[in-house]
């Protein structure tokens, strides 16, 4: 009968310990470090109308054969606002190609925000629907992927980038790409 007692305790206590245990490691993760099934795989395959000219078409074969970066923002997005300003500071001062992908937004308030805010991009993908953002695995706005010269995605990074990665991360992970053959 005392062990019934002490069992009826137990439990719920060590179900509860397991529960913090849990708790505890999901607070331990770096939200910005959310893992990509498609680092290390060729990018998606796409073709988009253009931004600024929906009479032509950006794709994936655009951007191989170079080391290239895909930004996916939209004017709703706070954040890209935020992140824009070192976008326009990476295209300035890199060789780095900038390819943006405006995610779910209108054609019209995206052609607005760039030619307000500056453009740093060689050349837009006007995705509408954000189909060509679920194959992307896109999270949300913004997010930033490297890929190599044969089109294999070899970084992801999530939220609005910072100065300070730019130059840490960003920058350091383009110059080893374009050293690569």
């Amino acid at each position: 009968h005392l062990m019934k007692r002490y069992m009826r305790y137990l439990v719920p206590l060590a179900i509860f310990a397991i529960l913090v245990a849990f708790l505890y490691r999901g607070l331990s993760l770096d939200p910005k470090r959310v893992p990509s099934p498609l680092v290390g795989k060729p990018m998606p395959e796409f073709s988009l109308p253009r931004l600024k000219d929906p009479e032509a078409t950006l794709g994936d074969s655009d951007l191989k054969g170079k080391v290239s970066v895909l930004n996916i923002w939209a004017t709703w997005c706070v954040s890209c606002r935020a992140e824009h300003e070192v976008l326009l500071q990476l295209a300035r001062e890199s060789t780095v190609d900038i390819y943006g992908l405006n995610y779910k937004d209108e054609r019209a308030a995206a052609q607005q925000w760039l030619q307000q805010l500056g453009d740093p991009y060689v050349a837009n993908a006007f995705d509408a629907d954000g189909r060509a953002g679920i194959d992307w695995g896109v999270y949300g706005a913004p997010e930033t992927f490297i890929m190599d010269k044969q089109g294999i995605v070899r970084h992801k990074h999530i939220v609005p980038l910072r100065v300070d990665e730019m130059y840490n991360t960003i920058l350091p992970i383009f110059a080893e790409l374009q050293a690569t053959p």
